[in-house]
């Protein structure tokens, strides 16, 4: 059995590790004009950013809780659905990395046909399955004709940067993208507060039950659960969120606009997945953060776009 790539965290996502080949830079998309209508307008401003939780994890560069500036800008409530890439892809023609890889990572418990030879080193519940990708979220005969208002996975970083780019949008700073989830709360664990489920309701899509063996329902609809108090959906749980920001773990104590490192091999993702559990991984929380590399794509992993105000 072959290699495939490593996993970054076991709930996380395993990245490629450069089996995908160089992206394609030279792709043409015509700019839209962009539409804002719906848009939710984050008022900028300072706040903390980070956390301090005993249950977090330092080694991700989570904390110290720091002071950030942000000016105002623009960031939709809902992730990119499957039925707006699909817009994006008739009027463009664009083809993704998954699509032009011929695979993509996929949860084993998905994975019905397709299931390629090889393994991924510590995390055998993610499978490389041939046929993967956006249209065909598990696979082989799996479709998304039930899941229009599913966020759009298998899309790499580089992909979503030309989805954002064709939009007239852009991808969110890591900085943006805490201030709009944390939805004007100060250190809060959560986008609504410190208790995971209030008055045992649920307020996110993570995993229920004994991981990996309960049975997952997988993506939810972008507007499931209540939006937070700026009016955002799913900002924990559901899918992890691409961001503008390389990776990096180190931080000035009073930041303006921060960009994140010059340069690096892994982008930031922010808010959790449906396969996030408090028993391995609880990423779910506001301040916590990941990475995988641009070129990585998986059945959890989606995004949002941000514009200037």
């Amino acid at each position: 059995m072959t290699r495939l790539g490593g996993p970054l965290s076991a709930c996380c996502g395993p990245s490629r590790e450069g089996t995908a080949g160089p992206y394609q830079e030279a792709v043409q998309i015509t700019r839209r004009k962009p539409v804002l209508r719906g848009m939710v307008r984050i008022p900028g401003g300072t706040f903390l950013m980070g956390g301090d939780d005993p249950d977090g994890r330092p080694e991700d560069g989570e904390g110290p809780v720091r002071e950030v500036r942000v000016d105002p800008f623009l960031i939709d409530p809902v992730c990119v659905t499957n039925a707006q890439f699909a817009t994006f892809v008739k009027d463009t023609g664009y083809v993704t990395e998954a699509e032009r890889i011929g695979w993509s990572f996929v949860f084993a418990q998905f994975a019905s046909a397709g299931v390629m030879d090889a393994s991924v080193p510590g995390a055998p519940w993610w499978v490389g399955v041939e046929g993967a990708t956006w249209r065909s979220p598990e696979g082989p005969g799996s479709s998304i004709g039930n899941r229009q208002n599913h966020p759009v996975v298998h899309v790499s970083w580089n992909d979503a940067v030309v989805y954002a780019t064709w939009a007239g949008k852009r991808l969110p700073t890591e900085a943006e993208w805490e201030m709009a989830a944390r939805g004007g709360l100060e250190r809060r664990r959560y986008p609504w507060g410190d208790e995971l489920a209030p008055n045992g309701r649920p307020r996110c899509n993570i995993w229920q039950g004994r991981f990996p063996t309960a049975p997952s329902k997988g993506t939810m609809p972008v507007k499931s659960f209540q939006p937070n108090g700026y009016g955002l959906y799913n900002v924990a749980g559901n899918v992890w969120e691409w961001t503008a920001d390389w990776w990096g773990t180190e931080w000035q104590p009073h930041a303006d606009n921060p960009l994140g490192p010059a340069d690096g091999t892994a982008k930031v993702i922010r808010g959790g997945s449906y396969m996030c559990h408090d028993s391995y991984c609880n990423r779910y929380r506001v301040a916590a953060r990941t990475s995988n590399t641009p070129d990585s794509s998986t059945g959890h992993t989606g995004f949002r776009c941000a514009a200037i105000v």
